[in-house]
């Protein structure tokens, strides 16, 4: 019997609580590989309607695309003219993606962990063991039992908390296993640039480097005071203990309860006649209404987002006088909101989001 399935009583000994994080290996082009094994060793590009000469994004690229510098949100047209003519290039598929991530969560509940689900990819098991061996026997026995039941490769972390974990996963990246203790963070993550931690992008780190500070060794040795008056009294502190590897976050297995539904469509030729613009809205709201529907919430609030050409970006919302999920109120509302942008430039983007009523108790 695999570790982490048997039926023995549990060790008399005190347990160690270990953090492990599991995260699908090129996840979207996997699936799409797994139902079409032909496909298996090529260049393969998940985005947009699949057709390369569009407008759209990379969603995912499989390790070989990746290997010609190929990635997440870079412009498909890019994506081309960077692989080799084999390449394929396929549509976004969300719902075959949801369905296979259901698979392999369904895999990881079978373990006697805690699970938390953070995606379609990804989820953090809280595992309670006396065995300092135990945790890299559980992951592997993880990483065989998702391959088995879903014919997908994952890699797991191995961490005192989440951050660890989590930061430990890119390290066993593709098909291995990673692990980062306490006992070793600084050894291991001192002298990486801040933005090897999970929480602090470039937009942060550019932020640190302005206060002097460019590794994780000298954010854990930042002043506390200095750190809360430039980047706040709540974040500053909070970057300073990821500094340090502490995350005292606890793995929640509750039900992951989304806030809110949204669509969204980019032009092939940019919009400038504002009513098609207004009438795109109205076909979108409906779309999120059909999907509040589905999940038996109203929209308390309305969101649209416009992206002009080439590539700016502007969002406006309101909440609703009272909650609803009718089509007619989400356009209506959304209607009102394109009313306060610019109509004096062209629209390559547009989404309507609702956020929903909270769920009853």
């Amino acid at each position: 019997m695999p570790p982490g399935r048997s039926s023995r009583p549990p060790s008399e000994e005190s347990p160690t609580r270990w953090v492990l994080h599991v995260d699908l290996d090129e996840f979207i082009a996997a699936v799409e590989v797994r139902r079409r094994p032909e496909l298996a060793g090529l260049p393969v590009v998940v985005g947009g309607r699949g057709d390369p000469t569009e407008r759209g994004v990379v969603a995912t690229a499989s390790y070989e695309a990746r290997a010609y510098g190929v990635g997440s949100a870079m412009p498909l047209r890019t994506a081309a003219r960077r692989l080799p003519p084999e390449a394929v290039f396929l549509p976004v598929d969300k719902p075959a993606y949801e369905d296979a991530s259901e698979e392999v969560m369904a895999v990881l509940r079978s373990f006697p962990v805690r699970v938390e689900v953070l995606g379609w990819d990804e989820a953090f098991l809280g595992a309670d063991l006396s065995d300092e061996a135990v945790p890299e026997a559980l992951a592997r026995s993880v990483q065989e039992a998702v391959l088995a039941s879903t014919r997908l490769h994952c890699s797991v972390g191995i961490g005192d908390n989440k951050l660890q974990a989590k930061i430990a996963t890119g390290f066993g990246k593709p098909r291995g296993i990673g692990r980062l203790t306490t006992d070793r963070w600084f050894e291991v993550m001192g002298d990486r640039p801040t933005t090897a931690l999970w929480g602090i992008g470039a937009k942060t780190a550019r932020r640190l480097a302005d206060l002097g500070i460019t590794t994780v060794a000298g954010l854990a040795a930042a002043d506390t005071a200095m750190l809360a008056e430039a980047l706040g009294p709540t974040m500053g502190p909070w970057f300073r203990r990821l500094g340090r590897g502490v995350d005292s976050s606890p793995v929640d297995p509750t039900p992951w309860v989304p806030r809110a539904h949204g669509r969204e469509t980019t032009f092939q030729t940019d919009l400038t006649d504002w009513d098609a613009v207004a009438s795109e809205a109205r076909r979108l709201a409906g779309l999120v209404a059909e999907d509040l529907a589905a999940e038996g919430r109203p929209a308390a609030r309305v969101g649209v987002k416009v992206r002009y050409a080439p590539f700016e970006t502007r969002q406006r919302s309101l909440t609703l006088p009272e909650p609803s999920g009718s089509a007619e109120v989400i356009a209506e509302a959304a209607c009102r909101l394109l009313e306060r942008l610019d109509h004096d430039r062209r629209v390559r983007l547009l989404g309507v989001r609702a956020e929903m009523s909270p769920p009853a108790p």
